[in-house]
């Protein structure tokens, strides 16, 4: 799916994010070791577009989407968003009133239900527990009002009215992921993030619910509602199955992207080729180069973060950190190659 010429305007833009955290805890913990988790992250995700974010874990990626919406603050760079009303608003000024309303534009989905859902709520009280904490306290024409509301959003992501009054723990996991995307939907955001939603499911469970955000975001296509996705995952061919654009992540910087056709075809980051050979079973070059170093190790904030895995790696990528370049028409590339 691709966004029309008048849905280009971001409706988040990232700018230079950076976050560290201190690489070891505790009352005896050393000062002035750190973990630099995101590290000049810049990106923009346009109006009904699906942004795909992918790496290895451990690469940055669930930070970058939690920095998005303030469940960690950022150490630098700039969040801009812009809703429907087209405001732009400074994301990390953002206080109070206008703070609320940002979270209930942005939802995060997030990996495991089992943990995400409190367990002692119904499912019904799962998905409008947000809307009254946005609307308050309702009367009787609005709490009917609200069930429609909250049974209409259950059927779409396929279950029923009946099951409102049940538990989440009643549920399997394929199903309270389910209810976990429907919380989401239910105050009609702008953006939804979601946040390795398929990678805790069976394989079969996987295609199911990939279908069912395809389903989604078409039918919003349809009916001209705006909903942007960011789409965080491990396996590169998933993500290039539903995405609309790509940004391969690596120890906390964007190593590559571009369209997820051009990613597909023509991946040009070592980085990249490792991460469709490990999907596919295979041996890549970048694989044979040896396992990742702690970030604490060799590496240097001079040099190139994937140097000590590459097998291309030579004396400039060790003493130069490369920029992200244009390698073709909307196609970015860390890389001196």
């Amino acid at each position: 799916m691709s966004a029309t010429p008048n849905e280009q305007s971001p409706v988040i833009s990232v700018s230079n994010l950076r976050k560290r955290f201190n690489l070891e805890a505790g009352f005896f913990a050393r000062l002035g070791r750190y973990v630099n988790a995101v590290n000049g992250v810049s990106l923009n995700i346009v109006r009904n577009e699906t942004y795909g974010l992918v790496g290895e874990s451990g690469c940055g990626k669930t930070t970058t989407a939690r920095l998005l919406v303030r469940m960690y603050e950022a150490d630098e760079g700039e969040i801009t968003f812009s809703g429907r009303d087209r405001t732009l608003q400074d994301v990390r000024r953002l206080k109070g009133e206008d703070f609320k309303r940002y979270r209930e534009r942005v939802k995060y989905v997030f990996q495991d239900p089992a943990r995400s859902l409190n367990p002692r709520m119904t499912v019904y009280e799962v998905l409008t527990s947000g809307a009254r904490w946005s609307m308050g306290r309702r009367g009787s024409a609005g709490e009917a009002a609200l069930r429609e509301e909250a049974a209409a959003i259950l059927h779409e992501v396929g279950l029923s009215a009946a099951d409102l009054e049940r538990r989440p723990a009643e549920f399997s996991g394929g199903q309270r992921q389910r209810i976990s995307i429907a919380r989401g939907l239910l105050m009609k955001p702008d953006l939804l993030i979601c946040d390795e939603v398929v990678s805790a499911l069976d394989v079969s469970i996987q295609g199911q619910i990939l279908n069912l955000l395809l389903d989604l975001r078409s039918s919003r296509e349809s009916s001209r509602q705006e909903l942007s996705f960011l789409f965080i995952a491990h396996d590169l061919k998933v993500a290039c199955y539903f995405c609309d654009r790509i940004g391969v992540m690596y120890r906390g910087e964007i190593m590559e992207e571009a369209p997820a056709a051009e990613i597909w075809k023509h991946g040009l980051h070592p980085y990249t080729e490792l991460l469709f050979s490990s999907v596919a079973g295979r041996t890549s070059g970048a694989e044979k180069a040896g396992k990742p170093e702690s970030r604490a190790g060799t590496a240097t904030e001079e040099s190139c973060a994937f140097a000590a895995r590459c097998p291309y790696a030579g004396e400039r990528c060790l003493r130069e950190k490369p920029e992200l370049r244009p390698a073709g028409e909307g196609h970015l590339v860390r890389c001196w190659r």
